[in-house]
């Protein structure tokens, strides 16, 4: 982005004045503004009105007294491009385009967003067909409907694809504290990318939101996003929509696995980004990052009131991986002392009811734990009561601002949680926010908040250490084509992956080439259509002399036969059979259009689909990044060593597969997807068993 565009988008977002131009739409912006407490210049452009929503209409763009730094634009479809050159001629700084029915809509719409954008300049714009840009901070709205939202100072910066969606988290129950909030339609100039990048510096944005449908630009998303890392500005994603990404060029099961969600978490993992899955969850990620802050590590130590909220509270948080350090003999023999008899030293402490409510006796029992527990952050669980039967209100005040003080003396990021969301008013939440305590509602969201942020602390500390290289950019695949798997372990050998010895021969030479290779043998046929020859009746194991390799070439040809006839082929493929291996992986690698090279590894074998044990990485990736790959599956307890069995040889599996990741990118250019299933890994090596290999032969 231009210097002259950084300019233009400040101008936006802090404009001196505004222009609105349309209708009944402009006029209910002009509203928002007024709501949002803008007290720069507004005028109104309309020619067929006298006036709007109190302003006196100017009859045409060229009537502004001067070029308006922001404009809220609600005029046809048809007649956008021509007012935008208009703007542009006369220094505008940018544009919230309300008006719909461009590159969404249909072919005409194409042309006119084109238009639109040749005609831009040096202005910025926000849309089309989006709601727009509020400003919490600096009190602007460019917004075509009624709003809520408030700001301490500071915030989240939320950046949306969903008109509505960011419309309902501006009503939203959740005291979540906004710095921005743009809605960003079809992103014809400004898009989520863009945006971060202009908005992850500025030091009132404690965090930023997004609510992604797709993105455009992989590599570019990948460039801001580890820009946001190093400023400190944590990103929470909530990624929706299930695109099925390369098809038509998917024949491996990990094509099947590794689909854009896979990918998107793979993105996410790559950079940092937060991923959540449903809108609450996002809203209070985003409140515990703005409030209480990122911890640096996962310990946690909680308080309740309630012997089944302690649990409640540890059952989740370990199924989460969350750590509750117990409290040393120290510690313990200071509590006790502090505590009912009735009472039990623990991580989560229940406190009890004899001193629920008295900060003479809870303030020291939160500060002796806080002291003495190593923790990371911390959290209280606090229901209030409901309006009308609120007479022991302030005796849970009692407590959480005891609690609050204790965490502020500590250090901890600290969160007051209601077990069920709606049990924590907005003037109890506004209480605690003041203080720098997240009011969390709902126990799961709050425990998923503090894993969630500390596992980006953990992430940007790796992640700054050994930035990733830049994502391989590679062409869309344009003519794929299978090769035997004969072939496909020719050029994997040629790379430096190990597989079995064996040769590809007629069937007239089997007998021959298994009696040099020595007994026991596998056959396969080698053939079109035979991708996943276990399914056609292609394969054929441990055959232990002459007599039962020729039988089994001739019920094969029967077998495939019933498959397919044009499957059938008088090619094969003679190895040696293979020793019984410690555990089996699939790993796979596929060029896709936008994140260009991804591996996928998981549990393989039979159990690739009934397992879905499986992890993607985007390429490149060091070997540090394959082997915390791996340690993330359900496998890697046979890696280790499972009841007495002995480990795999880490090192050369890690090496293996970072070979191979080598070979791929070397060859981006006509690698298509590669697919190994099953890699049986050894004690002291790895072997390539089976491979599904296309290339783009165009």
């Amino acid at each position: 982005m231009t210097p002259v565009k950084r300019q233009n988008f400040e101008r936006l977002l802090n404009p001196r004045h505004i222009a609105f131009i349309g209708g009944a739409d402009a006029g209910v912006a002009i509203g928002e503004a007024r709501r949002a407490g803008f007290a720069g210049l507004m005028w109104a452009v309309n020619p067929r009105r006298e006036s709007l929503a109190g302003l006196a209409c100017l009859a045409s763009i060229g009537d502004l007294p001067e070029a308006p730094d922001a404009v809220f634009l609600a005029v046809p479809a048809p007649a956008v491009p021509g007012a935008v050159a208009e703007l542009a001629a006369m220094g505008a700084g940018g544009i919230v385009c309300y008006t719909a029915g461009f590159g969404e809509a249909h072919e005409e719409g194409r042309r006119l967003e084109e238009a639109l954008k040749a005609a831009l300049g040096d202005m910025v714009l926000i849309g089309p067909n989006c709601y727009g840009i509020i400003n919490y901070i600096g009190k602007s709205a460019l917004w075509p409907f009624a709003h809520g939202g408030a700001c301490p100072g500071y915030g989240a910066a939320i950046i949306t694809q969903s008109g509505m969606f960011s419309s309902d988290i501006t009503m939203s129950q959740r005291t979540l504290p906004l710095a921005y909030m743009v809605s960003a339609g079809n992103q014809a100039d400004l898009g989520l990318t863009e945006l971060v990048d202009l908005l992850c510096e500025r030091p009132e944005v404690r965090a930023i939101g997004l609510h992604i449908e797709g993105l455009a630009d992989i590599p570019a998303f990948e460039r801001v996003a580890l820009k946001a890392l190093r400023a400190g500005t944590p990103v929470v994603a909530l990624k929706t929509g299930r695109s099925s990404i390369g098809e038509s060029l998917t024949l491996s099961h990990t094509g099947s696995l590794a689909g854009a969600s896979a990918l998107y978490d793979a993105l996410f993992a790559r950079t940092g980004v937060i991923g959540v899955t449903n809108p609450s969850q996002f809203l209070e990620t985003l409140k515990f990052l703005c409030v209480a802050g990122a911890p640096s590590g996962d310990a946690v130590l909680g308080f309740t009131c309630s012997g089944g909220g302690a649990t409640m509270v540890a059952d989740h948080g370990e199924a989460i991986g969350l750590r509750f350090p117990a409290p040393d003999e120290a510690a313990r023999r200071a509590l006790e002392v502090l505590l009912p008899p009735i009472a039990t030293v623990s991580n989560p402490l229940d406190y009890t009811t004899p001193i629920w409510g008295q900060p003479k006796h809870t303030a020291p029992v939160f500060a002796a734990a806080m002291a003495q527990v190593p923790a990371h952050a911390t959290l209280l669980v606090q229901d209030y009561p409901a309006p009308g039967l609120d007479s022991t209100e302030q005796l849970y005040l009692n407590d959480g601002l005891a609690f609050a003080e204790a965490a502020r003396a500590a250090g901890l990021p600290a969160v007051i949680c209601a077990t069920i969301p709606e049990n924590i008013g907005p003037h109890i939440r506004e209480h605690f926010i003041a203080r720098g305590i997240a009011p969390m509602q709902g126990l799961h969201e709050a425990l998923n908040a503090i894993r969630d942020a500390a596992s980006w602390s953990m992430a940007r500390a790796r992640i700054l250490a050994a930035p990733p290289e830049p994502l391989l950019v590679a062409p869309p695949v344009r003519r794929p084509r299978l090769l035997s798997e004969a072939s496909g372990k020719e050029r994997l050998a040629d790379a430096g992956l190990p597989v079995p010895s064996g040769r590809q021969v007629s069937g007239d030479r089997l007998c021959e080439i298994a009696d040099a290779l020595g007994y026991p043998v596998v056959l396969k046929m080698m053939g079109e259509g035979l991708a996943h020859k276990t399914e056609a009746g292609a394969v054929a194991l441990a055959l232990d002399g002459p007599e039962a390799l020729a039988r089994a070439a001739d019920e094969m040809r029967d077998r495939v036969a019933r498959y397919s006839e044009q499957a059938l082929s008088d090619r094969f493929l003679v190895e040696v059979m293979a020793a019984p291996p410690l555990a089996e992986l699939v790993v796979g690698i596929r060029r896709d259009a936008q994140f260009g090279l991804a591996m996928t590894l998981g549990s393989g074998g039979i159990f690739v689909e009934l397992l879905g044990d499986t992890v993607s990485l985007l390429l490149p990736a060091t070997p540090a990044e394959i082997a915390k790959a791996l340690d993330g599956l359900r496998v890697s307890a046979l890696l280790r060593g499972f009841r007495g069995a002995p480990a795999a040889d880490q090192s050369a599996l890690v090496a293996a597969l970072s070979g191979l990741a080598g070979y791929a990118i070397s060859h981006a250019e006509s690698i298509a997807e590669i697919e190994i299933n099953p890699l049986f890994v050894y004690q002291n090596g790895v072997l390539v068993i089976d491979v599904v290999m296309q290339i783009d032969d165009p």
